[in-house]
């Protein structure tokens, strides 16, 4: 289980006196906790799923990926490099993500069998990637590449 690894990792990163790699952790672990807790009155147990973490440490690095844009800009390149450090950490906790190639040939295999032909069916191929390849498929390019196959 993902919530496990990620225990173990701590214990891990506090051992080697890894200070970096032990504070993103915790802030996984903290926004995690922050899950649990805001499911506690729908699940049974009050904790979120491995898909659900997934989805969480995705969001994680799309977060530090934005901030990374605005302290280059600012010219603040020790944060810039900080946040680069954190999506290295958050990044060993995610399934391997899908190559450029591999994501064209999945999104040509839904459009066909779909039989989708046109933009308005759109969000009928991205619906299907979603059931297929959550965790391991960047939505944004997929995206791009629908478009251009329904063109």
């Amino acid at each position: 289980m993902l919530r496990d690894s990620l225990k173990d990792a701590m214990k891990a990163a506090m051992k080697a006196k890894n200070t970096r790699e032990t504070q993103t952790i915790r802030l996984i672990l903290a926004a995690l906790k922050d899950r649990d807790i805001a499911s506690r009155g729908s699940d049974a147990d009050g904790c979120i799923d491995d898909k659900s973490i997934i989805a969480l440490l995705q969001s994680m690095v799309k977060q530090r990926r934005e901030s990374i844009i605005m302290y280059e800009k600012g010219g603040r390149l020790e944060l810039a490099e900080q946040e680069a450090d954190e999506i290295v950490v958050i990044e060993k906790f995610l399934p391997k993500q899908m190559s450029e190639e591999e994501i064209t040939a999945a999104v040509n295999a839904v459009v066909e069998e779909l039989g989708a032909s046109s933009l308005k069916e759109m969000g009928q191929v991205m619906s299907a990637l979603r059931e297929r390849n959550a965790g391991c498929m960047d939505f944004a390019k997929a995206g791009a590449a629908a478009k251009k196959a329904l063109a």
